[in-house]
């Protein structure tokens, strides 16, 4: 039974604020939110060593110096926009503290699979990894523990999915599997990344209806803790929930609330992202439950809702957010949702009040499924006169 929780996100924020504190003033709001973590480790928000890009706006000097300009925030048009290549952290380095530090073979391993991740091109099959037996047993132990938790604890909608998805023990599903299942019932796909993307990248993902996954699996000596988001993380905690239209419509209005946002909002979005996302509930009769990927791939995260100790706080999306922390163990409160449609609501009506009220995203659907289809298309074409040159050469 895990007494820690499955996935310790904060941490990575922690370390991407800190070089964000180095590099942007803008950017100290958020160092100051995690200037009382530990350390800096790959965690819960994959992304890279990243320099934000919106620059500060130097103070006049007393001596008339001229301010410089704050360069001019770039918003992506398509998913092929989208960098996936900014890891914070949590990829192929790990954190003295991180259960598979000095182990040489795991940490290779970590390499190898983030290299496949980083040589994904958009509209290309994803990859197979050719799990081992230790990360298999590592996978199906996480599994059968979770699996025991689930009637009781997880929501009706994670429910109704979870079967779509055909998990076994035996077997560590491949992401092209899963997104596959994705794109047939919500249009929403996974792309493989190599680790804990600047939140930034991952929150612009989102509006283009694109989940950023990692492959590898957490250390085989510690199967209920990770200190980052892995493959069981993502799949066990996330890709279900992706399956029901009203919750991939509150995921989305995330996403497009992130499009040209500064710094501050963005922080301010990953907060949001954190307490629904990661660790939100909603109401269900007369009780909550989870739908949070943070408490849906933690054991020790779900007796701990069940057990009713955290505060239960009505989801705001205007109000400031709390510090998120993992110092303290488990989280101390959940965010509730009367309904992933009412969500979704709130979510809209803070989009119209911010930067983006000019984002439509349901005019743009369709650009964003033509630019997907389009490069899909180029693919299969190409392959196709590669195959067709190849057997005529043959025929030759």
């Amino acid at each position: 039974m895990a007494t820690r929780t499955a996935i310790d996100l904060p941490e990575v924020f922690a370390r991407s604020s800190a070089r964000l504190e180095q590099a942007h003033h803008p950017a100290q709001h958020l160092c100051q939110t995690v200037a009382s973590a530990r350390r800096l480790a790959p965690c819960g928000a994959r992304r890279r060593g990243y320099v934000s890009t919106v620059s500060t706006a130097a103070v006049a000097s007393a001596t008339s110096q001229a301010p410089r300009q704050q360069a001019p925030i770039r918003v992506p048009q398509s998913i092929s926009e989208v960098d996936n290549g900014k890891i914070l952290g949590f990829g192929a380095d790990l954190a003295e503290d991180h259960p598979g530090w000095g182990d040489r073979a795991y940490a290779q391993r970590r390499v190898d699979i983030c290299n496949t991740a980083r040589a994904h091109e958009i509209g290309r099959p994803i990859p197979e990894v050719e799990y081992s037996a230790e990360e298999t047993a590592t996978w199906g132990k996480a599994l059968n523990e979770l699996v025991q938790l689930y009637p009781t604890a997880a929501c009706r909608e994670f429910l109704a999915s979870f079967p779509a998805f055909g998990f076994t023990p035996d077997r560590v599903p491949q992401l092209q599997d899963l997104t596959e299942v994705l794109e047939r019932e919500t249009g929403w796909r996974i792309r493989p990344v190599a680790g804990l993307l600047h939140p930034r990248d991952f929150l612009n993902g989102l509006a283009f209806k694109t989940f950023h996954s990692t492959q590898y699996v957490r250390h085989a000596s510690q199967p209920s803790y990770t200190p980052e988001p892995d493959v069981i993380h993502e799949l066990l905690g996330h890709v279900p929930m992706l399956v029901d239209p009203a919750f991939c419509d509150l995921v989305h209005n995330i996403g497009v609330a992130s499009l040209g946002a500064d710094e501050k909002e963005i922080w301010h979005l990953t907060k949001i992202y954190w307490y629904t996302v990661e660790f939100g509930v909603v109401r269900e009769g007369n009780g909550i439950k989870a739908f949070g990927a943070g408490i849906l791939s933690s054991y020790g995260e779900l007796q701990h809702m069940l057990a009713g100790r955290a505060e239960l706080v009505d989801f705001n999306p205007f109000a400031k957010q709390p510090k998120m922390s993992y110092k303290d163990g488990f989280q101390k409160r959940y965010f509730v949702l009367n309904s992933f449609e009412d969500g979704a609501a709130k979510l809209k009506a803070y989009c119209k009040c911010g930067h983006f009220h000019n984002w439509h995203p349901e005019s743009s659907a369709v650009q964003m499924e033509l630019a997907y289809l389009i490069t899909r298309i180029r693919h299969s074409l190409l392959l196709s006169v590669y195959l067709w040159f190849h057997v005529t050469t043959l025929d030759a």
